[in-house]
C-alpha cells in the first residue's frame, strides 16, 4: 500500500476503487488496496450493504467472509488472510460501485466527526474482544431471520470503523448494537417457541 493511502480516508479509498476503469475487481485485490486498514474495512464493506435493499439470501453470501474474518482478529493475527477461493474471487466493478456509492456518503460524515478516542477499548485485548463478538454476530447474520440482520450488521459495521478511525465512541456503540441485537434474539425466540407451542395446542399434539 502506498504510504500515501495510509493516511486518506476509508471513503477516498472505497472511491478509487469504485472508479476504476478495470471491468473486474477480486477481493483480494481490495484486502491490498486498503492495507493495515483491511480488517476494520473489510468489517464495514461486507456488513453495511445488508441495510440496503438486497436479493433473498444475501446476508448468508456477505457473512461469509466477516465467518472467516473476525475469528482472525480474535486470534490477534496481523493482517486478514482469506482462502484462494475467495481471494482470487472477481466481483463486477458496476455491482460493486453500486453499493459502495450508497455507503460512502454515511461513511463520510461519519468519517468528520469520528477521531481517536477511548484508545484503551483497543489494543491486543480489546481489538480480540471485538473480533469475538463479531464473530459471534456474523454467525447470526448466517441465519434466516426476516428483518433479523439489520441489527447485527449495523454493529459489525460500526466495530469495523472503529477500528480504522481508533474511535472508542463508535467501539461503544457497537457493543450496545450488538446487546440490543441479542435482546431481539431473545424476544424473537420465545415468540417462535409460544407460536408454535399454540399451533401444536390447536392441532391437538400437545
Amino acid at each position: 500500500m502506498d504510504p500515501v493511502d495510509r493516511k486518506r480516508p476509508l471513503s477516498d479509498l472505497l472511491t478509487d476503487i469504485s472508479n476504476d476503469p478495470d471491468p473486474e475487481v477480486t477481493i483480494g485485490e481490495i484486502v491490498h488496496r486498503l492495507g493495515r486498514r483491511s480488517f476494520g474495512a473489510l468489517l464495514f464493506i461486507f456488513a453495511a450493504p445488508n441495510w440496503l435493499p438486497l436479493p433473498p439470501g444475501s446476508s448468508t453470501f456477505l457473512a461469509a467472509p466477516l465467518i472467516l474474518l473476525a475469528p482472525q482478529i480474535a486470534l490477534g493475527i496481523r493482517g486478514p488472510w482469506l482462502p484462494r477461493f475467495i481471494d482470487t474471487r472477481k466481483l463486477r466493478r458496476t455491482d460493486l460501485a453500486g453499493a459502495l456509492r450508497k455507503l460512502i456518503p454515511t461513511l463520510q460524515r461519519v468519517e468528520k466527526v469520528s477521531r481517536p478516542r477511548l484508545v484503551f477499548l483497543f489494543g491486543p485485548i480489546g481489538d480480540r474482544l471485538i473480533g469475538l463478538t463479531v464473530t459471534l454476530l456474523s454467525l447470526v447474520l448466517l441465519l434466516p431471520i426476516f428483518l433479523g440482520n439489520m441489527a447485527p450488521a449495523a454493529a459489525i459495521a460500526a466495530f469495523g470503523l472503529a477500528m480504522i478511525q481508533r474511535d472508542g465512541v463508535l467501539a461503544l456503540i457497537g457493543y450496545a448494537i450488538a446487546g440490543f441485537s441479542v435482546g431481539l434474539l431473545v424476544v424473537g425466540w420465545r415468540v417462535a417457541v409460544a407460536f408454535f407451542t399454540h399451533i401444536a395446542q390447536v392441532l391437538g399434539f400437545a
